[in-house]
């Protein structure tokens, strides 16, 4: 399974106005190409009378799928811009379009770079960021008795508790950072004196907002 890694939170969007062009900035999280695709395909259609739809995406752990589209922009001033700031800001899955109507100035192939720049910069932040990180679900089963302390102590742990599962035993799913499965079990194995089974049923990615 894939390494921790960030992306951004939701669909973002934003405008800004540069020597009266106006840029409107959307990003959005894909986690295939075809999902990218879709995205730039339905902000033209959003966009049809737009002097320029331009676009990048990354998608995969190793950005193996990477493009960059300057849609009638001069070579290299819109879409490689975009795409630079997605490296830059180490985002992974992240698909940005950002909508351009001329507004009458040229502003030459360094201004193009450093408006789309913004623009993508200014469409993420809108959007937000987080990072998913790789969790373990542990299920703790344990016999009714240890229910009131072991909640207790999982509530106000580090550790996200999940679910509680009522059947014979109590069975308790709390979500565990990889590599602190050991940690996790001696410290239900301490609470309980050696009455928990414990055992790892699913690993899942937790988002956690980037400041």
């Amino acid at each position: 399974m894939r390494k921790d890694y960030k992306t951004v939170k939701k669909q973002g969007e934003k405008e800004i106005i540069i020597s009266k062009s106006r840029f409107i900035c959307y990003v959005a999280r894909t986690e295939s190409e075809e999902e990218a695709l879709a995205f730039i395909h339905a902000i033209k259609q959003k966009h049809p009378a737009a002097t320029h739809n331009c676009s990048a995406y990354l998608i995969g752990e190793h950005d193996q799928i990477q493009k960059a589209n300057d849609d009638g922009e001069p070579s290299g001033t819109a879409g490689v811009p975009i795409l630079e700031v997605l490296k830059k800001q180490e985002l992974k899955d992240t698909t940005v379009v950002v909508t351009r109507y001329f507004g009458g100035i040229k502003l030459g192939g360094g201004g193009l770079i450093r408006a789309y720049g913004k623009a993508t910069t200014e469409g993420i932040q809108a959007a937000g960021t987080v990072e998913r990180r790789l969790h373990h679900l542990m299920k703790v089963a344990i016999d009714y008795t240890w229910l009131g302390k072991v909640e207790n102590e999982a509530r106000n742990s580090t550790y996200p508790l999940h679910d509680i599962q009522y059947a014979d035993a109590v069975e308790l799913y709390i979500f565990v950072p990889k590599n602190e499965e050991d940690v996790f079990a001696n410290w239900m194995t301490e609470l309980t004196n050696g009455q928990a089974a414990i055992t790892c049923v699913d690993k899942q990615f937790i988002e956690f907002d980037i400041a």
